[in-house]
C-alpha cells in the first residue's frame, strides 16, 4: 500500500503540504430569592457537536471552555475578539517577493494565513461564519480574479469584520468591493448607449438578488414557497426589475481616479471600495422590488449614483425574503441541510428583529442559529445534521492532532485539486455546491437535500482517503516503517500531526479507539465502526505502537461516521 501511494506522498508533501413562605404576625419572615434553575450541564460530546458547529474543529481545549462557560457565554466571548486578518499577511509576504517574481503566488500564500486562521485564530466563530458567508456572496480567484491576490485577501477580510455587523452594511461593502466588481463585472459599469450599442450589465443585478439575498421566488417565513391561486411559486422579479438595477450599478469603478476613463487597476484600489463617476452613471428612473411596505420601489430621475445605490439596497435589504433567505442558508452551512420549517422561522424572525427593533443584526442570527432547541438538542432523526465539506474535514482533523510545520505554513499547493475546495475557489458563482443539490436516489425520494455531497464524488472521495492514509501512517512524528523520506527541500513546509499520546495507548486497543474517537467526535464511537478498528489494530504486532495508531486512525478518520457532523 505504501508503495502504491509514494508519488502522491510525494506529491502532497506540501500539504503535509418559585415563590418564597411568609410568617406571621407583625414581623414576616423574608422572602428568599427566586430559586435559579439549575445550571446546564454540559458533556464533552456536546460540547464537539457544538464546537463542529460554530468552529473549524472540536478541540479538548475548547470544548472544555465550552463546559466551563456555557453555550451562550462562549458565544459571547466569541462575538467580542476582533478579526483575524489575511491582507497584512499578504502585503508582508509580498514585500519579500523579488523584483519581477509572479505575484499570483500570493493566492497560495492567501490560503496559507486561511489555514493558519482556521487551526489557530481565537475568533473562530467570526472565521467560521466569514466562510459560510464567503460561500453566499461568492467571488473567486479563478478569472478575472486571478490577478487581484490582494483584492481576495480583502474581500475576506471584509466578509470576517461584518459577519456581526448589519447585513445592510455587509450588502454594501460586498456590492462596492472591486473583487466583486470584477468578478460579477459591475466595476466599469457604463450607462447606456443607443447609439454605440451600450446597455449596462446585467450580471451582478441578477446575482445580488438571486444568490445573495432573496432568491427566484417569494418565501413564508419559514422557508416555504408562496404560490398563486393556481399554486405556482411567485416571482420576486422580473426582467425589467433586473434592467433597473442593472442601471442603478453604473458609474462605479475603481477608486482615485480623476475620470471613469481613467479608472485602472492597482495594487492599492484593489482593496478600496469603488468610487462613483457621474459621467458615467444611468439617471432615470429605475424600477425596483415591489412588495407591501416597500419603499422608493421606482428609483426617481436625477438622483446621484450614491442616493440611487442606497435607495437600492434599502428596497433589497427590506424585502420579506431576506430574512428566510439568509436563516435557511446559515443554518445549513453551520448546523444542518435540512432544518425544520420552525427553525428556519425562529432564525428569520431574529433577523426581521432582533429584540430591540433592528432588521439584519447578524450577530444575533448567528446566536440564534447555534441556540436553537433543534441545534442543541441531540439529533433523534436520521435526516438530522450535514455532511462535513472538504475543508471542514481538513480543518477539524489537523486541529483534533495539532497539526504544524516546521516553518509555521500551511503551505497547500493546489488545495482544492487535493480535496475538492480552497477558499475562495469556487468554481462560479453558484459556488461548490448547491444548497438545493439532492442526489439521486433515497435523499432526493425523500424530498431532501444534501448539499456537499454535489462535491463528495468517486474521484474526490479517493484523494481524501489517500490522503488520510498518508497523514495517519507517514505523516507524524514517527512515520510507519515503510514511508518514503521526504525530500529535504520540502520538509520544512511538511504538515505532521502529533499522535504521541495515542502511541501511549497502543497496547490496549479499546482505549486507543476510544481516545481517538474522543479527539475526534467527542465520544464513543458505534458499535460497528468500533469492532472494526479494534480488529484493524489487534492485526499489527502488539509492540508496534506506530502501524497501530495508524491503523485505528487512518479506518476511524476515514469513516463515513467522522464525515458527518450530526
Amino acid at each position: 500500500m505504501l508503495e502504491r501511494l509514494a508519488p502522491f506522498l510525494l506529491a502532497t508533501a506540501l500539504v503535509a503540504c418559585g415563590g418564597g413562605g411568609g410568617g406571621g404576625g407583625n414581623n414576616p419572615a423574608p422572602v428568599p430569592p427566586p430559586t435559579q434553575p439549575p445550571p446546564v450541564t454540559i458533556s464533552k460530546a456536546e460540547a464537539y457537536r457544538f464546537l463542529n458547529q460554530a468552529t473549524f474543529g472540536a478541540t479538548d481545549t475548547e470544548a472544555q471552555s465550552v463546559i466551563t462557560l456555557g453555550y451562550e457565554a462562549w458565544i459571547d466571548q466569541q462575538l467580542q475578539r476582533t478579526a483575524s486578518l489575511e491582507l497584512p499577511h499578504v502585503q508582508q509576504v509580498f514585500s519579500t517577493y523579488p523584483p519581477g517574481a509572479d505575484f499570483t503566488r500570493l493566492h497560495e500564500d492567501r490560503v496559507d494565513i486561511w489555514l493558519r486562521h482556521a487551526l489557530h485564530a481565537p475568533d473562530q466563530l467570526r472565521q467560521r461564519v466569514a466562510f459560510a458567508l464567503s460561500q453566499i456572496m461568492v467571488v473567486s480567484q479563478s478569472s478575472p480574479l486571478v490577478g487581484y491576490p490582494w483584492g481576495c485577501a480583502s474581500y475576506y477580510d471584509m466578509l470576517a469584520q461584518n459577519a456581526f455587523g448589519n447585513f445592510r452594511e455587509l450588502m454594501e461593502s460586498v456590492t462596492l468591493h472591486p473583487a466583486m466588481g470584477v468578478y460579477l463585472s459591475m466595476l466599469g459599469n457604463q450607462k447606456p448607449d443607443a447609439a454605440r450599442n451600450i446597455r449596462p450589465d446585467e450580471n451582478y443585478a441578477r446575482e445580488l438578488m438571486q444568490l445573495f439575498t432573496i432568491g427566484l421566488v417569494e418565501l413564508n417565513p419559514d422557508g416555504s414557497r408562496k404560490t398563486d391561486a393556481g399554486g405556482k411559486p411567485i416571482p420576486t422579479y422580473d426582467q425589467e426589475i433586473v434592467q433597473g438595477f442593472a442601471h442603478v450599478y453604473t458609474g462605479w469603478s475603481y477608486s482615485g481616479a480623476a475620470s471613469f476613463a481613467a479608472a485602472s487597476p492597482t495594487i492599492a484600489n484593489q482593496t478600496r471600495s469603488m468610487q462613483a463617476y457621474p459621467e458615467q452613471h444611468a439617471t432615470g428612473t429605475k424600477r425596483l422590488l415591489s412588495y407591501p411596505g416597500a419603499v422608493a420601489s421606482v428609483i426617481p430621475a436625477g438622483q446621484s449614483p450614491e442616493k440611487d445605490l442606497d435607495d437600492a439596497l434599502d428596497n433589497i435589504f427590506n424585502h420579506p425574503n431576506v430574512g428566510p433567505f439568509i436563516a435557511q442558508r446559515l443554518i445549513q452551512h453551520l448546523v444542518t441541510s435540512n432544518p425544520s420549517p420552525q427553525y428556519v422561522e425562529r432564525i428569520s424572525r431574529k433577523f426581521d428583529n432582533d429584540g430591540s427593533g433592528k432588521r439584519g443584526n447578524l450577530a444575533a442570527v448567528v446566536k440564534a442559529v447555534l441556540l436553537d432547541a433543534d441545534a442543541r438538542t441531540a439529533p433523534t432523526v436520521a435526516t438530522a445534521g450535514k455532511l462535513k465539506e472538504p475543508l471542514l474535514r481538513l480543518t477539524q482533523l489537523w486541529r483534533a492532532y495539532d497539526a504544524t510545520s516546521q516553518s509555521g505554513k500551511y503551505n497547500v499547493q493546489n488545495i482544492t485539486g487535493l480535496i475538492g475546495q480552497g477558499p475562495l475557489q469556487a468554481p462560479s458563482v453558484f459556488n461548490f455546491f448547491s444548497p438545493f443539490y439532492a442526489p439521486p436516489g433515497e435523499i432526493a425520494n425523500q424530498g431532501l437535500v444534501a448539499p456537499e455531497m454535489q462535491v463528495t464524488t468517486e474521484y474526490l472521495s479517493s484523494l481524501w482517503t489517500d490522503y488520510v492514509f498518508v497523514l495517519a501512517f507517514c505523516y507524524t512524528a514517527t512515520p510507519v516503517q515503510g514511508c518514503p523520506p521526504v525530500p529535504d527541500a520540502l520538509r520544512p513546509d511538511l504538515v505532521i500531526i502529533d499522535v504521541a499520546a495515542e502511541r501511549a495507548l497502543a497496547s490496549n486497543p479499546q482505549a486507543l479507539i476510544d481516545a481517538i474517537a474522543g479527539r475526534l467526535v467527542g465520544g464513543p464511537l458505534s458499535t460497528t465502526l468500533s469492532t472494526q478498528a479494534r480488529s484493524m489494530v489487534e492485526r499489527a504486532p502488539a509492540g508496534d505502537s506506530a502501524l497501530r495508531v495508524a491503523e485505528a486512525l487512518y479506518l476511524i478518520a476515514s469513516a463515513p461516521e467522522a464525515a458527518l457532523q450530526r
